[in-house]
């Protein structure tokens, strides 16, 4: 086949987008297929002339690698939809949702998911008083990879009311969401579709950062991270975890693959567990967690990268 991997981009996860596209091209070549690999642009202006450049490289399907805006939230989805090209990973609406954790908590929450309690507030507005108590963790409603994450403790360095002109996210981001910082472990799980488009998830990790917590160097620098799969976690934890990513991207419309994150608090047992969010564009660098649990179920980089491509043109 014709396998063109889109990847790049504007995001502040860039660097990590190239990463996984040059790893799936580097797959999609040892599978046998004729690969372009696309970058898309570094700056929004590139994306004036993206349709015609893409439909230049002719794909029988694209292997979408972007991660970040305006590939994982739908905006790229919709215009491969209407140039009518096959595309890995989910859809529209499914991206539009789960980028947005705000809207991923209004589907999910009456679902019967477990997730923390927040809500969105304005930046400005923190100067004046914590919208929660602390500890709590303020997050870009829109954001990836743990970029503009951050946890607000009593006696912590950041003082109460958070001074004006101090550097956080609340500098870089209008309106943020806060939520109670859940003591306890990470967890995360993958899910990938079979054959016919059931999703299974694969596997519990349970990250354990050299120090502070599981922000975007510690994903993305080597030996800042021990990934333990699976996780000592009990096998009640262990199946509420694996049943709730799955129901996870079945309720959203996923496709392909998607990982979802929780935390976990071993003080209050299988309802200590709490999803925080759903990847729909997980890593496929060296480092991520996607390929890793695929390979503890016995599928290599290929085969998965074979999956994903099946997936799409099914």
């Amino acid at each position: 086949m014709r396998v063109t991997v889109l990847m790049g981009g504007w995001s502040s996860e860039r660097a990590v987008s190239l990463m996984s596209g040059r790893g799936v091209a580097g797959a999609a070549r040892a599978l046998g297929h004729d690969v372009t690999e696309f970058d898309m642009g570094e700056t929004p202006a590139a994306g004036a002339d993206l349709a015609a450049r893409l439909l230049e490289t002719r794909p029988d399907v694209v292997f979408n690698a972007l991660h970040g805006a305006p590939g994982e939230d739908g905006a790229v989805q919709g215009l491969m939809d209407l140039l009518g090209l096959k595309y890995t990973h989910s859809g529209v609406a499914a991206s539009a949702i789960a980028i947005d954790k705000q809207l991923t908590k209004m589907l999910l929450q009456p679902q019967g998911i477990r997730m923390p309690e927040g809500r969105v507030v304005e930046s400005a507005g923190l100067h004046a008083g914590d919208p929660l108590p602390r500890p709590y963790v303020l997050k870009p409603v829109n954001e990836g990879s743990s970029v503009g994450v951050a946890i607000l403790r009593e006696g912590g360095p950041i003082a109460q009311p958070i001074p004006a002109g101090s550097d956080g996210p609340w500098a870089h981001y209008e309106t943020l969401l806060a939520e109670p910082f859940i003591e306890g472990l990470e967890l995360t799980v993958a899910v990938l579709e079979d054959e016919a488009g059931v999703p299974d998830p694969l596997a519990v990790t349970e990250l354990k950062p050299a120090s502070g917590f599981y922000d975007y160097d510690a994903k993305y620098t080597e030996g800042l991270t021990t990934h333990v799969c699976p996780a000592d976690v009990p096998a009640d934890v262990a199946a509420r975890a694996l049943e709730q990513a799955a129901s996870a991207h079945r309720l959203l419309g996923c496709r392909g693959v998607s990982r979802s994150d929780f935390r976990w608090n071993p003080a209050h047992g299988v309802d200590g567990l709490y999803l925080l969010e759903v990847n729909t564009q997980p890593g496929m660098t060296a480092l991520s967690l996607v390929p890793e649990q695929a390979e503890a179920r016995g599928i290599s980089y290929q085969a998965l990268v074979a999956r994903l491509l099946e997936r799409a043109l099914a």
